[in-house]
């Protein structure tokens, strides 16, 4: 099969339109038309229906689009591999992993991977979504539970737990309270138990919502939990990992925490020779190392 009508059928899938895919492609609506033609004459189908808002495929188009997409992502893996040479580390690096690790850890200690690697292109994708890495939706992910997906390289990096945090504000107003019966003076800040998050958040604000809370402020991710605690709103329920960056929040009921949450970097096993790939894997092993360096000192002067 033609791969050059192939690519130009996989353009137009992905467009939905002759015109934009012979704009991406550099070529003229006329010859997009008779490469498509003359693909679906070779394999004696249909592959669009052709209506007014433009071109939807077959069933039999679909099928094909399956193909050209895996391909498309196997030969986008391989690029990615040739480019990287042997010392250097440039080009794009598509990053997964959740809307809180993402901003309350990930984002802030991005500048020293770029000190190091300034022609590094960091594409960050924050999703509860758990994106297919085999498939290339993403190059290296960092996710809140053991990867179950074959073909992947795994490490554990570390574990977290849910704690509840206040400003010094905050508790200064209206007071610390020394157990979950205390609540009801208290407005709870947390995820929306509904939402997309790991069990044992989950677990926790399910538990402490039964209590009764005086008041109460849900978000459906945790950089707007900790926005509603740094601005005086309430107790949060937010990540360990969060006191570092915001030291001058107090922990409320310390008795009181989810179950351990571990925490893995995963990509796929074609890439295990990426310089990329290797360069954000120790970038990440570094600042961790660093944390527990800071968890222990903290540790030694209480």
């Amino acid at each position: 099969m033609d791969w050059d009508k192939l690519r130009i059928f996989h353009a137009v899938a992905d467009a939905g339109s002759l015109t934009h895919a012979g704009d991406t492609l550099h070529l003229s609506q006329s010859a997009v038309s008779r490469q498509i033609r003359a693909l679906e004459e070779s394999l004696d189908a249909t592959l669009f229906h052709r209506h007014a808002r433009g071109l939807i495929l077959t069933e039999q188009g679909e099928l094909l689009f399956d193909a050209t997409r895996a391909m498309t992502k196997r030969l986008d893996a391989a690029a990615a591999r040739i480019r990287d040479s042997e010392d250097q580390v440039f080009g794009k690096l598509r990053v997964t992993t959740t809307i809180g690790f993402g901003t309350l850890w990930l984002a802030p200690r991005l500048p020293s991977l770029y000190d190091n690697y300034p022609n590094l292109n960091v594409d960050l994708r924050l999703e509860e979504r758990v994106l297919d890495l085999p498939m290339r939706e993403a190059d290296v992910a960092i996710r809140m539970k053991e990867p179950s997906q074959a073909d992947l390289i795994r490490k554990k990096l570390m574990t977290v737990r849910m704690r509840l945090y206040a400003s010094p504000t905050y508790l200064a107003k209206q007071g610390t309270p020394a157990s979950e019966y205390e609540l009801a003076g208290h407005r709870l800040i947390c995820q929306n138990p509904e939402m997309p998050q790991v069990s044992a958040a989950a677990t926790l604000s399910k538990s402490l919502l039964t209590q009764d809370v005086g008041s109460q402020l849900t978000v459906n991710n945790y950089f707007g939990v900790l926005q509603g605690v740094i601005n005086n709103l309430g107790i949060g329920i937010l990540p360990d990992y969060v006191i570092h960056d915001f030291p001058d929040l107090v922990r409320v009921m310390p008795d009181v925490d989810s179950a351990e949450v571990p925490v893995f970097l995963a990509y796929p096993e074609e890439l295990r020779h990426s310089k990329r790939i290797a360069a954000f894997r120790d970038f990440v092993q570094d600042e961790i190392i660093a944390k527990r360096r800071l968890d222990r000192e903290a540790a030694d002067k209480a």
